[in-house]
């Protein structure tokens, strides 16, 4: 049986593929999982280890020392200021990760390695894109655009394969990720459920806090354990060696249904005319003047016709999270139901205003992965 490296393993993706297939001993010999910080417990057949990605590919093969794998998972992801500085990182993370597995041998060894990435591929935060998102559409590499380093870690990611012929490589996209990861905030149910819980102790309704024009436009999600589940196929199935694809849920939904359904969960509701005051209370950020789209604008016959994309906010979510209202409403929370109480100022409400507060949609197609087999 074969043996796996999960790298980002306390992570929101991470975690979920160690979980998989560390449940999963008929089909995995045995798990490494790493990581910069210590999370919860994993299977027996898990082996946690903490590994410092900054470091030197030296420094990082000592840390491997007696680790084997037929399979890497590679998931580690930090967050930067800049997408420059994001593009070295994360870059160099990936390449020293790399460079360290041929230090140690593993090289030799290794059949498939699976790069985590996501739908900042196809620029989805800089504005509107060609929908639906597909795995052929081009890179935006030309100015106006910034940085990307998901191309750059795909670019990594091929020449090591180039190199060791014997190895493979599959990269996934998966799109707004739901799931579970202590301490990971980046997440839209853990910022959604507090915001919501937070709203509902200080008598409101629950208000939409993002865009009016999105609210009943569409977007795809990713659940966690689906990615995990899509992970594990695409590392053995042949048929997807030297792929990359989408890793949606598979359906396209909208706030206008799924905002109401978490209210009535709640035992809250949506005030009827939520969006009358639009005007007075908007927050709008301009995205690149340039979005994605426009690069396709002459051949899909919409010249002149695109549309600069923007982030909308009805509630300014960073500041309503320092509002001494707010804070002490998640104080009662915290303590009445013996929640973290940090949860509060570590979750990524600038992230959640971007995802809620973008004015296009984000459909994203899996008819490339269904071709080959993949049927959940």
């Amino acid at each position: 049986m074969p043996s796996a490296i999960v790298t980002g393993a306390t992570g929101i993706l991470g975690r979920e593929i160690v979980h998989r297939l560390g449940n999963n001993q008929k089909q995995w010999d045995s798990v490494y999982a790493i990581s910069r910080r210590k999370g919860e417990e994993f299977p027996a057949s898990v082996r946690h280890t903490f590994v410092d990605l900054f470091g030197s590919a030296d420094a990082i093969a000592e840390d491997l020392e007696g680790a084997r794998a037929e399979y890497v998972f590679f998931s580690a992801y930090v967050e930067k200021a800049s997408e420059q500085e994001s593009w070295q990182v994360n870059g160099d993370m990936l390449q020293n990760f790399l460079a360290a597995l041929e230090k140690t041998g593993v090289a030799k060894t290794l059949k498939r390695v699976i790069l985590v990435t996501g739908a900042k591929h196809y620029g989805v935060h800089l504005g509107p894109s060609k929908n639906p998102l597909q795995e052929a559409d081009e890179r935006l590499t030309q100015a106006p655009f910034p940085p990307n380093f998901y191309y750059r870690q795909e670019d990594i990611l091929k020449a090591f394969a180039e190199k060791h012929p014997h190895v493979s490589w599959v990269v996934t996209y998966p799109n707004d990720v739901i799931g579970l990861a202590k301490g990971n905030f980046m997440n839209l149910a853990t910022s959604v459920g507090i915001y919501a819980a937070v709203s509902k102790e200080l008598g409101e309704d629950l208000a939409f806090p993002g865009s009016e024009e999105f609210y009943t436009m569409f977007d795809s999600f990713t659940d966690s354990k689906l990615h995990a589940e899509f992970c594990e196929w695409a590392a053995l199935e042949p048929r997807a060696a030297n792929e990359s694809f989408n890793v949606v849920n598979g359906d396209v939904h909208s706030w206008q249904t799924l905002w109401p359904l978490l209210a009535r969960k709640l035992g809250m509701k949506v005030k009827s005319d939520q969006f009358a005051e639009a005007q007075q209370k908007i927050k709008e950020t301009e995205l690149v003047e340039k979005p994605p789209i426009s690069i396709y604008e002459s051949e899909l016959g919409l010249e002149g016709r695109i549309r600069r994309g923007k982030i909308q906010q009805m509630v300014d979510l960073v500041q309503w999270s320092k509002q001494p209202d707010v804070k002490q409403a998640w104080e009662r929370l915290a303590d009445r139901e013996g929640l973290e109480k940090d949860a509060l100022d570590k979750a990524t409400w600038g992230f959640l205003a971007m995802v809620l507060g973008r004015n296009y949609n984000i459909v994203m197609n899996m008819t490339k992965a269904r071709n080959i087999g993949w049927t959940s």
